[in-house]
């Protein structure tokens, strides 16, 4: 047993609740591997729990649902790892694969359980996946939610061909992780921002099409006509704000991953449209330790990789969340400990 340092926030949460402090590190049992953890990555989930948007479950919480780091402890039986493995933490744990059998997050390191704020943890195999070949610690960090979220959306529930048009929202990690993806397998990607500079920054990632949606309220409809139809699939981050305007963008019998709430958790939303063009919603909560392990092995095929915008340290990391409050950062804000 050794004790470790360790980030907490407070019940009921807030990024002036949080606070430095030690956890205790066992020695790996049976099926269990020990990691020194060396960096994570925010998501809006992350926020939600450490600024006190989500109820805490206990007093205090160990947050962050991302972690890589590299295997320092096998426990006896495991044969997946071995000590000096680069590996990175999986969002559902239990979920090995198939359908989904979760709901929630009571399962979720850094929101039912302690998460990745910390320099050490050990747990059973089933919480981590190898990285990818040749990316460092910060960039595995980022697969956990985002990279597995647009995975799922485009090609476990999406079942994306070549040749798809794909439409997402914004600049977050998400996002641009579908436009890498989709991009990729040979898809047209049609991308929406707020902002001109950083719509020039969607273009160099290799977006087909951009359009600003301050400056142009119906670009679902837009995106509709540059796609001459609608587009095959919209990521959706916006929800009840965006769910109408990604309707308009869809071909008839199109399919929209509904990832985020970003525009809040309810709404008035245009059934019809739903019935009229057929259209296929799928809700999802990122994803299972197969659809990391798909995503692993995809990345390492195609050498894509994630972009980064800023790296703060563990114990700045109410620093790092005012940086995501300020919607300035394009792609993913990752801590390195």
């Amino acid at each position: 047993m050794t004790s470790t340092r360790a980030i907490f926030v407070n019940a009921p949460g807030g990024l002036d609740r949080i606070e430095q402090g030690t956890v205790d590190t066992p020695a790996p049992a049976a099926g269990q591997i020990t990691v020194r953890l060396l960096a994570s990555s925010l998501n809006f989930h992350d926020y939600a729990v450490v600024a006190g948007r989500a109820k805490l479950s206990v007093d205090r919480r160990i947050p962050m649902a991302d972690g890589a780091g590299e295997v320092t402890a096998v426990g006896d039986g495991v044969s997946e790892f071995a000590i000096g493995d680069r590996v990175v933490s999986t969002f559902y744990p239990g979920w090995i694969d198939g359908p989904p059998r979760i709901s929630g997050f009571a399962t979720t390191p850094g929101d039912g359980i302690d998460g990745y704020a910390r320099d050490a943890v050990t747990a059973p195999v089933s919480y981590f996946t190898h990285a990818p070949k040749g990316y460092s610690h910060a960039e595995a960090a980022t697969l956990t939610t985002a990279g597995v979220t647009s995975w799922r959306a485009l090609y476990t529930d999406g079942a994306m061909k070549p040749g798809a048009t794909v439409l997402v929202q914004g600049t977050g990690g998400v996002s641009i992780f579908a436009l890498q993806l989709a991009k990729a397998a040979g898809a047209t990607v049609i991308a929406t921002s707020s902002s001109d500079a950083k719509m020039e920054r969607l273009t160099a990632l290799g977006a087909d099409h951009v359009i600003n949606y301050r400056s142009n309220a119906q670009w679902g409809q837009t995106a509709a006509e540059i796609s001459g139809g609608g587009v095959d699939h919209v990521i959706d981050v916006g929800g009840a704000n965006t769910l109408d305007q990604s309707m308009l963008a869809a071909r008839p019998g199109g399919h929209i991953a509904v990832i985020g709430i970003l525009g809040g958790l309810s709404g008035n939303v245009m059934v019809a449209n739903i019935l009229r063009k057929q259209l296929r919603l799928t809700g999802l909560l990122v994803g299972s330790r197969r659809d990391q392990l798909d995503l692993v092995r995809a990345l390492n095929s195609t050498g894509v990789k994630p972009v980064l915008d800023r790296s703060f340290a563990l114990d700045a990391m109410g620093d790092a969340f005012r940086h995501q409050e300020s919607n300035q950062h394009f792609g993913k804000i990752v801590l390195e400990y």
